[in-house]
């Protein structure tokens, strides 16, 4: 198979390809300016990393060498006023290193050209993604262009911007271009035409719109999100007067995507991006069943949250299900918002009697942390029509999956390390409650505790934010009184009781 190169690999797009080349049998070979920044990727001890830049003839020369297809997946967006120049630049660049050094094949991800439309008129962001694909094209080596809206996957900017919007306001005033034809399409389809593409015919230098089998606009994206994601639905009215300027000031207020990132994505918005052809289905077989609707690509994206056990398994660092899910090296406002309370305490205590406590939480033993306020919130559920803490415990001292433990329920258990709860009273939005037993470097045990909350709209972050100044008291006692268990019951058994010394003692 032929080395591929892959430029961009800490990027969105990048970082998710590297693995789908892998599992199709390319070497894969990556250009990153900082090395370092692809360290935490699940891949990184499988591929072979350049350090170097895309506007630097000299790193572009040594990563070229003996490539057969070479990506690229790189774009100043959000760099300055002077992107279109820079993107300019480097395509130019990479262009002339790549025929020079014998590259078969370049493979390119563009932005859509709306039909019929003045280039002039277009979005800086959109004029300069269209000029890079030319330029591409006309650089000797037979390049494909691959076209592409909205990519639908948990880390895509584009996609983040649409969930924060949904989730975070029931009812938006909104710019005109919630109107805006749009034909989205799943992160895996995207990756699946990036891959084939690599086998193309040397015969093929063109451009390929790609798209899911929906086209909706931007408002009903929104309507549709908030379905999939059980939200009630949106009321959305557009105001003609919000100028891309303030529309991006406004999604910046909104939602955590960077101001520099949301303003020419909206900008963008203002036309429509609808595919033109299908041609690349003559090259390249559709995925398996076709490519994802919109509602299934939101399904996908939201797999953090719909299994809890990605979502809260203590090693952050796993390999991910889908390409779909976020990465360790997604940017910090990527995946959705999903609130933490992290406890950690030095315990005075063998593991074993650590678990014995946290095995033996709830019921009669209670939650070791300021009961007037657990039993208070057992009583607001009951009057919410939740469970409440009548429910107790099946056995005072043994757990096991499925069963009911007061207003939990118990998710996971890996006996003598880790407990998982997740809650079953009334909430704006699914929590669940992690007790694990650790060791440290030293040798110590260590009680690990993290409640996690996923907020369901706005009454869910208002839940969270309401409740936060009680955490230190409800949690941080919960860690110390768990901890202080655990060192009590070791003192128990270490001190006889009468009944335990002998007779003749």
């Amino acid at each position: 198979m032929e080395r591929c190169l892959v430029t961009g690999a800490s990027g969105y797009i990048g970082g998710r390809l590297v693995p789908e080349l892998l599992a199709a049998g390319y070497p894969v070979r990556c250009l990153a300016r900082t090395p370092g920044k692809l360290r935490d990727h699940p891949w990184s001890g499988r591929v072979e990393t350049v350090q170097g830049d895309v506007t630097d003839e000299r790193s572009l020369t040594k990563a070229l060498e003996g490539v057969g297809v070479a990506y690229y997946l790189v774009h100043a967006l959000g760099t300055g006023k002077d992107f279109e120049e820079t993107d300019r630049r480097a395509a130019r660049t990479f262009a002339e290193c790549a025929r020079k050094a014998g590259v078969r094949r370049i493979v390119y991800l563009g932005g859509p050209v709306p039909r019929g439309a003045d280039e002039q008129r277009l979005s800086p962001h959109l004029r300069s993604r269209s000029e890079v694909g030319r330029i591409l094209l006309g650089s000797g080596v037979p390049t494909a262009v691959l076209r592409a809206a909205v990519i639908m996957g948990s880390g895509s900017a584009s996609f983040e911007m649409l969930r924060y919007l949904t989730e975070r306001l029931p009812v938006m005033v909104t710019p005109s271009w919630v109107r805006t034809r749009i034909q989205p399409i799943a992160v895996r389809d995207v990756l699946h035409y990036l891959v084939g593409c690599a086998g193309l015919p040397d015969t093929v230098n063109r451009g390929f719109d790609i798209g899911g089998p929906d086209v909706l606009t931007y408002w009903q994206m929104m309507q549709r999100y908030a379905r999939v994601a059980a939200l009630p639905r949106r009321l959305i009215v557009p105001v003609p007067v919000l100028t891309p300027g303030l529309s991006s000031r406004w999604v910046g207020l909104v939602t955590p995507v960077p101001a520099a990132i949301a303003r020419p994505l909206a900008e963008s918005l203002r036309h429509e991006a609808v595919a033109k052809e299908h041609d690349i289905a003559r090259y390249v077989p559709d995925p398996p069943g076709g490519p994802a609707g919109f509602d299934r690509s939101v399904e996908l994206a939201l797999r953090r949250v719909r299994e809890a056990r990605v979502a809260t398994r203590w090693s952050s660092a796993s390999v991910p299900g889908a390409p779909s899910d976020p990465l360790p090296t997604d940017p910090d406002w990527a995946g959705g918002s999903l609130y933490t309370d992290r406890r950690a305490r030095v315990v005075d205590a063998s593991p074993e009697a650590l678990w014995d406590v946290i095995e033996g939480i709830g019921g009669e033993h209670g939650w070791y942390s300021f009961p007037l306020a657990w039993a208070l919130r057992g009583r607001l559920d009951r009057l919410a029509g939740g469970v409440g803490l009548r429910r107790g415990r099946r056995d005072a001292e043994r757990l096991r999956v499925g069963e009911a433990l007061d207003f939990w329920r118990v998710e996971e258990i890996e006996r003598g390390r880790l407990l998982r709860l997740r809650a079953e009273m009334r909430l704006p939005g699914p929590a669940w409650l992690e007790l694990a037993v650790a060791r440290d470097a030293a040798g110590r045990t260590v009680y690990r505790q993290r409640a996690v909350f996923h907020p369901h709209g706005l009454a869910g972050h208002a839940y969270w934010w309401s409740v936060a100044p009680f955490h230190a008291l409800v949690f941080g006692g919960m860690a110390r009184n768990i901890a202080a268990a655990a060192r009590d019951r070791v003192g128990r058994k270490a001190s006889p009781s009468v009944d335990d010394i002998p007779a003749n003692g």
